[in-house]
């Protein structure tokens, strides 16, 4: 009898160890589609950018070096791989220089009634609002994830089976930095 209590006990125990290991791997794999979705968003902006500074170019030829800047923090932004802080000021980066180009374009009032600039501008903004959303999204399910992992008993489980935390995508920086960028031309 006291056998198959224990037999009981050890298949509880056994099938606990199994849901929790499938939890752990359904929030990780949660996790990485979250960082996907930001990844998509990122790369249509990648992908925006040069065709805004092409357009941007014939009308200012004076501001080469904030047309350099940008396509430098492209450059490092598209790079980075690191940990996700490498990856948030990268894309710090980017975003203040295209604020800055956006700044001087004020400039160019030939520029800014340019059909395919305004056309790129709303495109650009709208990537912006989704990189935001992703953002938010990865962040809410990185906080579901390492609540989970840091939660007893499922910490001890997740320990054993080799899951840690993960960070947050976090803006970092000026306060300016933590909004979308302002791109309104009227």
């Amino acid at each position: 009898m006291l056998q198959w209590i224990l037999l009981g006990l050890v298949v509880l125990l056994v099938l606990y160890v199994m849901t929790v290991y499938n939890n752990l791997v359904r929030f990780r794999q949660r996790v990485r589609n979250a960082w996907s979705q930001i990844d998509v968003q990122l790369r249509r902006r990648y992908d925006l950018i040069p065709n805004l500074v092409n357009t941007v170019k014939g009308y200012m030829t004076h501001e080469r070096e904030t047309l350099e800047a940008i396509t430098q923090a492209r450059s490092r932004a598209m790079a980075a791989g690191g940990s996700l802080a490498e990856q948030a000021q990268a894309e710090n980066a980017l975003s203040g220089a295209l604020r800055t180009l956006f700044a001087v374009a004020e400039n160019y009032p030939q520029l800014k009634a340019d059909g395919n600039f305004r056309q790129l501008q709303d495109e650009l903004s709208n990537t912006e609002s989704k990189i935001a959303f992703a953002r938010q999204f990865y962040n809410d399910t990185v906080q579901r994830y390492n609540t989970y992992t840091e939660m007893f008993p499922s910490n001890l489980i997740a320990r054993a089976m080799g899951f840690t935390p993960v960070d947050y995508f976090n803006l970092e920086g000026e306060p300016e930095a933590r909004g979308p960028i302002n791109v309104n031309f009227q």
